[in-house]
């Protein structure tokens, strides 16, 4: 039905937009279930069949992954159907996430060895000793659109305003501090008002930038007008000489 209505997004772009609809929802109307009463009927319920110590969030999360786990075997079945039939949320949703991120943080090296841009990924950072680093730190900055870019940060999904701000605040200003500016590539699309940070360092594009300029671009372009004068120069010079 979403494809009907937006025949010009992609199927991927629609479902990653409704995806982070359905979270937001779900983090509005959660309260609804934990009012001080609900959560002390639930605690006393809880009491009633729990045997030995209270379960650590580990543990607990660790069942949600793997319902077998659970020793009710009618909650373990309810809590898996809930699992596979939850197209937004949940451990399985998070697992296809987790691996259509790899999937274009893949992509992102392939496209950066396609240039021959010389960089270092976030597992080799992180052996280096950074604990927060983007997904790529370019050995030797580039420039796009006209702006130095000195890391890139892959997103395998929609930038809406809610998380953009969110990896505003928690992931991309820390980069800029540490590392300078740099560029966000969310693939499934942004809101087009939130690319206003480009001044202050942060880029955002929708796919991998095509008119990357190196340092070597910029070299032969500063050195590429002197050649006709040059030239010139020395017709001139060699009339006289040949005298």
């Amino acid at each position: 039905m979403l494809k009907d209505r937006f025949p010009h997004h992609s199927q991927s772009t629609l479902l990653s937009i409704f995806s982070l609809e359905y979270q937001k929802r779900i983090k509005r109307t959660i309260s609804m279930h934990r009012s001080p009463a609900d959560v002390e009927r639930y605690f006393q319920r809880f009491l009633q069949d729990v045997d030995g110590g209270i379960p650590s969030k580990t543990v607990l999360n660790s069942m949600l992954k793997e319902p077998s786990l659970i020793p009710d075997q009618i909650l373990a079945n309810n809590i898996y159907q809930c699992t596979i039939n939850d197209c937004c949320y949940g451990p399985l949703v998070d697992c296809i996430k987790h691996a259509i991120g790899q999937e274009h943080e893949v992509l992102l090296r392939d496209k950066l060895k396609e240039q021959n841009l010389s960089f270092l990924d976030e597992n080799q950072l992180r052996t280096m000793g950074y604990d927060k680093t983007p997904d790529i730190i370019l050995e030797v900055p580039v420039a796009v659109e006209g702006h130095i870019v000195h890391w890139i940060e892959s997103k395998a999904s929609f930038g809406d305003d809610h998380s953009h701000r969110t990896y505003l605040n928690e992931q991309f200003w820390s980069y800029w501090n540490r590392f300078g500016p740099g560029l966000v590539i969310y693939w499934y699309g942004f809101i087009g008002e939130l690319d206003c940070q480009r001044d202050r360092g942060i880029l955002l594009k929708d796919c991998f930038p095509t008119d990357i300029v190196t340092l070597c671009h910029a070299t032969q372009q500063e050195r590429t007008p002197e050649a006709p004068k040059e030239d010139k120069e020395w017709e001139k010079k060699d009339p006289k000489s040949s005298r």
